[in-house]
Order: C-alpha cells, then sequence, then structure tokens
C-alpha cells in the first residue's frame, strides 16, 4: 500500500524529520553540544572540534537551513547560538538533544577545549531529569558491567 501525500497540515511531522535529519551527524551533534553552552564564533567551533574551518561552516549552513541555528557578524567573525525555535515541540526536542548530548564523554572534552580556548566555561545544563538522578546512573554503571560479561562470555564461547 502506497503512503498518503503529505500535506500542508503535516508541517510539523516535516520540520520534524529535517531535525532528526541534522541530529543524524556526529559533527552537527558536537557543534549543537558546544552551542547548548552560547553563542561561539566559527573560529572557536572548528579550533575545538578539531576539524577544518570549511567542515565546520558547510555543518552550521546545514544547521541554520534547518533553522536549528543563527548567526550574528561581527566585523568577519561570524557568531551562532542555537536559535530560539517557536513551535513547542520543536523546543522540547531541542532541550532533549541538547540535554543528552551532556551526558557524551566528547561533547564534554569539546566543551573543556573551548573553555580552554577562550577562558569562558561552558555552562552545563541543569534540568533534573531522570537520566541524571542517581538511580539511572547506577543503572547506566550496571548494564556497562552487565555487557562487559555478556562479550566475555559470548568471546570464551567462540574460542571453546
Amino acid at each position: 500500500m502506497k503512503d498518503a501525500p503529505l500535506t500542508s497540515t503535516d508541517a510539523r511531522l516535516t520540520s520534524l524529520e529535517e531535525a532528526f535529519k541534522a541530529f543524524a551527524d556526529p559533527t552537527r551533534l558536537r557543534i549543537l553540544g558546544l552551542l547548548a553552552g552560547g553563542e561561539i564564533c566559527v573560529c572557536n567551533i572548528h579550533e575545538c572540534l578539531g576539524i577544518p574551518q570549511p567542515t565546520a561552516s558547510r555543518h552550521l549552513a546545514y544547521l541554520r537551513r534547518k533553522n536549528l541555528v543563527t548567526t550574528r557578524k561581527d566585523g568577519l567573525w561570524v557568531h551562532y547560538k542555537l536559535a530560539e525555535l517557536g513551535e513547542p515541540v520543536m523546543r522540547v526536542l531541542m532541550s532533549a538533544v541538547t540535554h543528552v548530548l551532556c551526558h557524551c564523554e566528547s561533547i564534554s572534552k569539546d566543551r573543556q577545549r573551548l573553555e580552554a580556548q577562550t577562558g569562558c566555561c561552558v555552562p552545563t545544563e541543569s534540568a533534573h531529569l531522570e537520566c541524571c538522578s542517581p538511580r539511572a546512573n547506577h543503572d547506566i554503571v550496571k548494564a556497562r558491567t552487565a555487557s562487559g560479561r555478556r562479550g566475555d562470555r559470548h568471546h570464551t564461547n567462540q574460542t571453546s
């Protein structure tokens, strides 16, 4: 059965699809992780991430086309920040994504490099979500330990 074509009332679905496509790239996620702390110059973004400036600019342009970031020119420099999203569902989605990024080790390292580079600390989100509870952290450690044991057992069974 063929899917019905999208109508103009499916604008939310289209914007969600575009956002998920933007979130599907690790470099763009790292950029969003940095921008979650506030406005940053493109020069600091590419240096922090250790990527060429054209690569950073290409990913930033993609995020700008998807209305997830905005720019401000200051002379020769372009500063980026997360867009103020008008649609409530998109605001919740962006909030969730930037929060989850705070739990990624590579994002933490990117933020540390930014702080060392600029002298400014990058604030972290202080929302009290389930993933931040002591119980959730205990469950994460427990799951990692269990998966490590399963992997060892699996490896042992293959060599037997």
